[in-house]
């Protein structure tokens, strides 16, 4: 991420929505009505929205939207029926600051092809889903 002064901004942070995941009693007939309906093109995980980063024109960003089968351990140990992943800027960084401001951190971050990922609880109880691409 780009500041003013045209250096790397590297602040801990959310910088947007990665993700909507939410219950629901049959993921494939809601991913089908939202097909049918509302024209989604969908997939097994759901449907990926992509944008271009209107401060770095270049780049692609996308947000996951993904309908779960109701009470999937997966947004455990929260008992809510949705569950936000945050995409961020250096995850390490963040994840220090979150523990030494006392917040629950569910896992250690894990590595994939795609970006870096951890689970954090928020102050309600919400489970949270932070994604550095």
């Amino acid at each position: 991420m780009e500041d003013k002064n045209n250096q790397t901004d590297t602040t801990p942070k959310v910088t947007g929505i990665g993700g909507i995941f939410f219950f629901t009693e049959n993921p494939k007939e809601t991913r089908e009505w939202y097909a049918q309906n509302l024209g989604l093109d969908v997939n097994d995980w759901g449907s990926t929205f992509e944008s271009r980063n209107f401060n770095n024109p270049e780049v692609i960003d996308s947000l996951q939207w993904s309908p779960f089968k109701k009470d999937d351990a997966y947004f455990s140990p929260s008992k809510k029926e949705f569950m936000i992943n945050y995409r961020v800027q250096n995850i390490e960084g963040l994840v220090a600051k979150l523990k030494q401001n006392g917040v629950t951190v569910l896992d250690d971050i894990a590595s994939y092809d795609y970006g870096k990922f951890v689970h954090i609880m928020d102050a309600e109880g919400n489970k949270i889903e932070l994604w550095e691409p």
